[in-house]
């Protein structure tokens, strides 16, 4: 494998203040890491990370080089056109950017489209960052295709060598073999090298999946600020007002909708009711029920991201 640092460049200042905060932080800063491109129903993470870098102080601290990483043929950037010429073109970018919370508090986001190639050594140059950048714990948010409600409490299955740090949600998964990610592999390889990694997986309604769905994002973002102690109150109140308002708008479709989709939303609440009961939230599979099988999980996850392809 050639040296992953040949994947990624400094900024000096942006560094220069990570390691001001260092001296301030002993305990070591936290990354929160998501990329555009793997399943993450619902926007789940997509939210979440636009939601940080766009509300909040930030600057970059690293750069991945993402023409290397990005197949454009498979991902076209797009370019404006205007009149007679070419005048915007949205460039790809793999970043790490230092950001602070409602206190001033500093913390790590590294996002930007998932690398399509290389990703051993993408792994492995995030692994350097972590230990350069004196990163206590990594964590990744997305979310998941599955079968509940939208009218019921999101549940979550935590993941990584930290998941206690958000207790409570027994995992509804025995073993499953599904398409793999950047993002899991990083989390995967700083398991393996002794990092603290911490995934947060929402569970998504699979008949709003494509869509963005807020109250996802708001329960990722609740087990997030709640595992690490950063403080973002002005993200929550945002996605608690889109929730709500997206809420209001899939229930008046599912009243206006067929006979077929009312059924299925009625199905799957006495299901949960049935397994968890409605108040309990993430404990969706507490007791036995019709579990989906690793095989049912893995073509659920192929078509949800074979639907994302052919949209793109």
């Amino acid at each position: 494998m050639l040296d992953p640092q040949g994947l990624y460049t400094w900024e000096p200042k942006g560094l220069a203040v990570v390691d001001t905060a260092l001296a301030q932080e002993s305990a070591g800063l936290v990354m929160l890491y998501h990329f555009e491109g793997y399943i993450d129903a619902g926007d789940t993470g997509d939210q979440l990370v636009e939601r940080v870098l766009d509300t909040l102080p930030h600057q970059v601290v690293a750069r991945f080089d993402h023409d290397r990483l990005v197949d454009y043929r498979a991902r076209r950037p797009l370019l404006t056109f205007r009149r007679d010429q070419w005048t915007e073109y949205e460039e790809p970018a793999i970043e790490v950017h230092l950001v602070q919370d409602a206190t001033g508090a500093p913390f790590l986001v590294l996002s930007g489209p998932e690398p399509d190639v290389e990703w051993e050594r993408f792994a492995a140059a995030v692994g350097q960052i972590v230990e350069r950048l004196g990163v206590r714990l990594a964590v990744n948010v997305y979310g998941i295709p599955m079968g509940v409600p939208h009218t019921r409490p999101v549940g979550l299955t935590p993941h990584g060598n930290r998941n206690d740090l958000v207790p409570g949600h027994p995992t509804p998964f025995e073993q499953a073999q599904v398409p793999g990610s950047a993002e899991s592999l990083i989390e995967y390889r700083l398991g393996q090298a002794g990092h603290d990694v911490l995934g947060i997986t929402a569970h998504v309604p699979h008949y709003i999946a494509r869509s963005a769905y807020p109250d996802a994002a708001l329960a990722a973002l609740e087990a997030f600020t709640g595992a690490t102690g950063l403080v973002l109150p002005g993200i929550a109140h945002s996605l608690r007002t889109e929730a709500h308002r997206t809420q209001t708008e899939i229930d008046r479709q599912v009243r206006e909708g067929d006979e077929e989709l009312v059924a299925l939303v009625e199905g799957l609440e006495h299901q949960y009711d049935a397994v968890a009961g409605a108040s309990s939230r993430g404990n969706m599979l507490a007791e036995p029920a019709d579990i989906p099988s690793a095989d049912e999980i893995g073509r659920e996850f192929e078509q949800f991201l074979a639907e994302r392809e052919g949209d793109a």
